[in-house]
């Protein structure tokens, strides 16, 4: 017999009564019932029930081991009576008459319990990852990530691509969020940066003549943890295809994405296909670029409805409309709670009315409409008695941000919310540039590698922040997964669309001299996207904090408390490097997220 286990825990069955067995694990769980020991055996595949009588050498064994300490049990099959068969556990017909045991690892005072999720903090649970990760719930959910990934690779490599790896030693880059960098020993004073994707390289292989490329690439970026991103490293599927436009990229992926979900995502029902939904549209509908389609209920802009009103609170203001149907029955309790929602999320209040039965206006701000604007409300939102309306007023991007969250909310307080369902969508024509809030400064509002439109002549003849790109995301229950982008591989044009976010010609030809050297030896025409694994795996795994599918996570400061990292480097060290450090000034306000929207080639950190 093998020196640890003939079996796994879990693989025996009925079938296997009366057969001697040997298995390892860890003690999962025990119970005293008169003296008669009954342990829960678990390992990797399983949980089975050890039985330990008394006078035997294995009751008086395991009755001294704390839990989690790792075993050896040596025993035998027999079935379980009718009566104590478990229907919850594959295993749950046997259990093991327990003849021997051999420590082989044993465990000393728990942190917290393993067998149960007793709320303990998330950064106890960080700190003893390696536990956290024997419960039940944080196993499945790598193991999920395990098969997510390996799916993901042989459906691509079906699609007809080809993985390929590229360096993670590089050079940093102007454009994205921080890098993070290591000083190089044999370039004293000069330093490697991680990529925060493999954009410059995956074109490369394009213009290389590689036709198809994937990477399951890390990613590493020097920014806030968010609930859907997790602070340092990430993983995305990183593809790149030549000859191709925007749908020959969308086909491909967005095939993948369906097969993904429909495999492991429980039955839960998927878009097919994927609507394409212009940016513009989408701020105007759903207050934002990433929108949970899953509310069914979209924003409406009346602006116009009070740009010369006697309303001071809407005259001349961005104002954007709601309409909820059937809420005849709601209480004056819906309203307020939405009120308050509102102002949770920034608003100084939610101006709302109903339509009555007769179908004239109720509510806090019905007195001030005339009967123009209630006219054109009624026609303009289609409203019927039964209906409610609830208005934001203000700046453009305010009122899409508190709108934004409070059409989620309603959608579902008032139950038009779809549960149980991955609505995906492309978010399309995003604008080139924007305009810097603080500065006035025309910047890149996405990928500054991406097409213009129309091409040198858009560029040359129209208003920047009319230029619309061949840039797109693939969303999926309001959560990005990802950017993506048709490349400019023109030189000439590539340097007039840095030159209106103001880089000049020669910082250009020096900051992307590789590429620009790759683009001016013949570059064919191409474009990719890359969908992040781990926002992937929180969707099928219905978490809601991507730390939960990560096995070993830094927290939101950025920190392995397990491994203690980042440590400090002794002066040996650092001299060694060519390091020398000096205490930090005060810290200044950073505008958040400087430069995060410009390379977001991923969007799926």
């Amino acid at each position: 017999m093998h020196r640890y286990r003939s079996h796994t825990c879990g693989e025996l069955r009925a079938s296997d009564v009366g057969t001697d067995v040997r298995l390892s694990g860890w003690l999962h769980n025990r119970r005293d019932l008169g003296g008669i020991l009954f342990i829960d055996l678990r390992d990797h595949y399983g949980l089975v029930q050890l039985v330990a009588r008394p006078g035997t050498p294995g009751n008086e064994a395991l009755a001294k081991l704390t839990k989690e300490t790792v075993v050896r049990i040596d025993g035998k099959v027999s079935a379980r009576g009718a009566e104590n068969v478990n229907p919850e556990l594959p295993t749950g017909e046997i259990e093991i008459e327990v003849t021997e045991v051999e420590v082989l690892g044993e465990a000393g005072p728990l942190p917290f319990t393993i067998n149960a999720e007793d709320g303990v903090n998330e950064e106890r649970r960080l700190e003893y990852r390696f536990l956290d990760l024997r419960r039940e719930r944080m196993h499945r959910n790598i193991m999920l990530r395990s098969a997510v990934i390996a799916a993901i690779r042989s459906k691509m490599v079906a699609l007809g691509f080809n993985e390929m790896a590229t360096p993670i030693l590089t050079a940093t880059s102007p454009e994205g969020a921080r890098d993070f960098v290591v000083p190089s020993r044999l370039n004293p004073g000069k330093f490697y940066a991680l990529p925060q994707a493999p954009q410059q390289f995956k074109q490369l292989l394009m213009i290389s003549g590689f036709d198809r490329y994937f990477q399951i690439a890390p990613c590493f970026r020097d920014e806030d943890a968010r609930a859907d991103r997790s602070p340092g490293e990430f993983y995305q599927l990183d593809v790149e295809m030549s000859f191709v436009e925007q749908e020959d990229v969308f086909r491909p992926i967005e095939k993948l994405m369906t097969e993904l979900f429909e495999e492991f995502g429980n039955g839960r029902p998927v878009t097919s296909p994927f609507p394409r939904i212009p940016f513009r549209e989408s701020m105007l509908k759903y207050g934002n670029d990433k929108p949970d389609l899953r509310a069914q209920l979209e924003l409406v802009d009346i602006s116009d409805v009070f740009a010369d009103s006697g309303f001071k609170a809407f005259a001349g203001k961005h104002v954007r409309a709601l309409p909820v149907p059937d809420t005849a029955g709601q209480s004056r309790k819906f309203f307020d709670g939405l009120g308050e929602y509102a102002v949770e999320h920034g608003a100084k209040g939610l101006a709302w009315v109903r339509v009555g039965e007769d179908g004239t206006l109720a509510g806090p701000i019905a007195k001030f409409l005339t009967e123009t604007d209630v006219k054109t409300l009624t026609e303009r939102l289609s409203l019927v008695p039964g209906h409610a309306v609830f208005f934001g007023a203000g700046e453009f991007d305010e009122v899409s941000k508190i709108m934004s969250a409070v059409r989620v909310e309603a959608a579902k307080r008032s139950g038009h919310f779809e549960e149980g369902v991955f609505r995906f969508c492309w978010v399309v024509d995003f604008p080139m540039y924007e305009k810097d809030e603080e500065t006035g400064k025309i910047d890149f509002s996405h990928n500054p590698f991406s097409m213009p439109q129309g091409g040198l002549e858009d560029l040359e003849t129209k208003d920047p922040l009319d230029i619309l790109a061949w840039q797109y995301d693939i969303v999926c229950n309001g959560i990005e997964l990802s950017s993506g982008a048709i490349r400019n591989h023109e030189p000439e044009l590539m340097i007039k669309a840095f030159e209106i976010a103001g880089y000049d010609r020669e910082t250009v030809e020096q900051e992307f001299a590789g590429m620009l050297r790759a683009f001016r030896l013949g570059a064919p025409p191409h474009g990719g996207i890359a969908p992040g694994v781990d926002r992937i795996v929180m969707l099928l795994a219905d978490e809601p904090n991507i730390r939960e599918t990560i096995a070993f996570p830094l927290n939101g400061n950025a920190q392995d408390l397990m491994m203690g990292a980042p440590t400090v480097l002794e002066e040996a060290r650092l001299r060694e490097l060519n390091i020398q450090l000096r205490k930090p000034a005060a810290p200044a306000k950073e505008k958040a997220g400087a430069k995060d929207s410009v390379a977001r080639d991923t969007g799926a950190k």
